[in-house]
């Protein structure tokens, strides 16, 4: 079974009002010079994005967006400030009005959390992945990604750095798993595991905020619980094998 860490987030409240934060300086500055200029004249097209996502860093919202780098300035620090969108495992993506989901602290206590539960009451032996849309890249047998604490066997390092490397060489990217309980698996295997239940999930109500914006037709912080709950999404896969 393959979790989404965002739905165990927004289900225990693991998450940020960014409406209520205070920019800095130093987020003001990511936003306009950082995002708007070097994203969205440079560093998009060396990452090999597509017309849309480069108009769009273009036009990343100062207000919103300056809030956010806050955000991840204080939570994860700056090379992940330095990313363009689910830095540092916080995201934006299908959560309502001006709210974020973190990280959890301790997937590996969760993953196991929910194996007992599950096995207790089903009688039946699982295995519980954790996972997360955001990218690990793979060169051979090895396998790198800008998100902080993947399972073991997958290096993190560099924030943006390590995701721009990834995207201008054209690696071969994959999900990310961040806590297994249950059955030991290969780490070629489990990120194997996480593209499956990644493509079988979904985007729920869009993949970026923008195109949550697009598909609602409001403003970036205008988006409600009740307009996400008409939206189908599968926070949980099951996957079996032959």
């Amino acid at each position: 079974m393959v979790v989404s860490e965002k739905a165990i987030s927004v289900a225990k409240g693991n998450v940020i009002d960014e409406s209520k934060v205070k920019p800095g300086l130093l987020a003001e500055l990511l936003v306009r010079v950082h995002m708007r200029f070097f994203w969205g004249h440079f560093l998009g097209k060396l990452c090999n994005f597509k017309v849309e996502p480069i108009i769009r860093l273009r036009k990343y919202p100062i207000k919103e967006g300056a809030a956010h780098k806050h955000t991840v300035l204080r939570s994860s620090g700056f090379l992940q400030a330095l990313k363009y969108g689910s830095e540092g495992g916080i995201d934006l993506s299908n959560v309502p009005f001006c709210y974020a989901s973190l990280p959890l602290k301790n997937p590996s206590e969760e993953a196991e959390s929910i194996r007992r539960e599950i096995e207790a009451k089903s009688g039946k032996k699982i295995t519980v992945i954790i996972s997360d849309t955001d990218s690990t890249f793979s060169y051979r047998n090895f396998h790198f990604t800008p998100r902080p604490n993947p399972i073991k066997g997958i290096k993190s390092f560099g924030g943006a750095l390590s995701f721009i490397l990834g995207r201008a060489l054209k690696l071969r990217q994959r999900a990310t798993p961040l806590a297994t309980a249950g059955s030991k698996i290969s780490v070629e295997a489990t990120l194997d595991l996480v593209e499956i239940a990644h493509h079988a999930r979904g985007y729920g109500a869009g993949r970026t905020i923008w195109d949550m914006k697009r598909r609602f037709g409001v403003g970036f912080s205008k988006i409600t619980w009740g307009m996400l709950e008409n939206v189908e999404h599968f926070p949980i896969v099951l996957i079996r094998r032959k």
